[in-house]
């Protein structure tokens, strides 16, 4: 293969007006706008979502990461009167957490945060054991009962930065196939699916494979580094199980395509098959792939994604299947369009 080209950060910007960043998610799930695009010679078309039926064909895999979005951000008081705003990234072990601690100065180790109206008989206690970089704290939890229990009792639901309004339903900002707590924002491209429209999917003759990957706050920080090569991934964690990945490479030995819903499943697929050299395996760990321009692809062959933040990594990760130019001119016909970007917004179907 040859060199891959050397890309600055700057090379991955585009101009995006704030009031096309969408801030609630439409009544109809499967009514948001879909920008088809053919990876090869960059043409695209607008379509609907619900007409992401007629671009999978009869023996396809479509994959979806069935992660649950916890309502990881939880209120609480220090004992000495002052609030403290704690928000879970990650289970270490047991009852140990790593989060962000609002404000991280008053939150050293050995301080205490409280959770529930009753201060004096609170629903949880949690106890700073540890400081990290940045802010970040390994805080133990001490509870009577089940944790994710309390956790629906006292926590939210953490939007994106870019959200400032109030989400009404906490719902809407979950899949509908969702089904295994661990992540700290959604798996968003597949929040236009709709029980319907999936079962449309599978009449046709399409395999729904699910596989789980836990998204971390990482997908949202920003690439700081203007040579893209020195950028450090977050760490995210992921599973194939042995009867999804059974089918794929059924799918795959009758000649179906692997279709992702998501940049977390591409991250997924294409993790365990870096790992196993184009092979499909049941599988988990943690990945902290990077996928740019120049990635030798093994897995996917077309997939669904959302409109994402200008200079992410997950523009990276769209421009390594499709080209820098293809996506940027997609993008652009997007925003000239009107399209609704980023978590709540419109999707793109990309295919070659």
């Amino acid at each position: 293969m040859a060199d891959a080209p050397q890309y600055q950060l700057s090379d991955f910007d585009y101009d995006l007006p704030e009031e096309l960043i969408a801030q609630t998610p439409l009544k109809d799930r499967s009514s948001s706008k879909l920008l088809v695009l053919d990876a090869e010679n960059g043409e695209y078309e607008d379509k609907h979502f619900y007409d992401v039926l007629d671009y999978l064909n009869p023996g396809d895999a479509l994959v979806m990461n069935n992660s649950r979005v916890l309502p990881a951000r939880l209120h609480g008081m220090r004992p000495t009167g002052g609030h403290a705003e704690v928000l879970l990234l990650r289970q270490d072990h047991d009852d140990v957490w790593e989060v962000l601690v609002k404000p991280a100065k008053k939150s050293p180790v050995g301080s205490k945060v409280v959770f529930g109206d009753d201060l004096n008989n609170p629903v949880m206690t949690g106890t700073i054991v540890k400081e990290l970089e940045h802010g970040g704290r390994y805080i133990e939890f001490h509870y009577d009962g089940i944790f994710m229990e309390r956790l629906e009792e006292l926590g939210e639901m953490p939007l994106p930065p870019y959200i400032k309004e109030k989400l009404d339903d906490q719902e809407r900002y979950q899949t509908v196939y969702s089904k295994v707590d661990g992540s700290a924002a959604a798996p968003t491209a597949g929040l236009h699916w709709t029980p319907e429209l999936l079962q449309a999917v599978e009449d046709k003759g399409v395999s729904l494979v699910e596989l789980t990957l836990h998204v971390g706050l990482g997908t949202f920080r920003p690439v700081e580094e203007d040579n893209i090569e020195d950028h450090e991934m977050h760490s995210e964690f992921y599973q194939l199980s042995e009867e999804a990945a059974a089918e794929l490479n059924r799918v795959r030995a009758r000649g179906g395509r692997i279709v992702a819903t998501g940049t977390t499943s591409i991250r997924t697929l294409e993790t365990i098959g870096t790992k196993f050299d184009g092979e499909l395996k049941a599988d988990s760990g943690w990945t902290d792939i990077f996928i740019k321009p120049g990635y030798d692809w093994q897995v996917v062959d077309a997939f669904i994604t959302n409109f994402h933040l200008p200079k992410s990594t997950l523009v990276m990760l769209v421009a390594a299947f499709t080209g820098r130019e293809h996506i940027l001119n997609a993008y652009k016909h997007a925003v000239d369009s009107k399209y609704r970007f980023f978590s709540f917004g419109d999707a793109m179907y990309v295919h070659k």
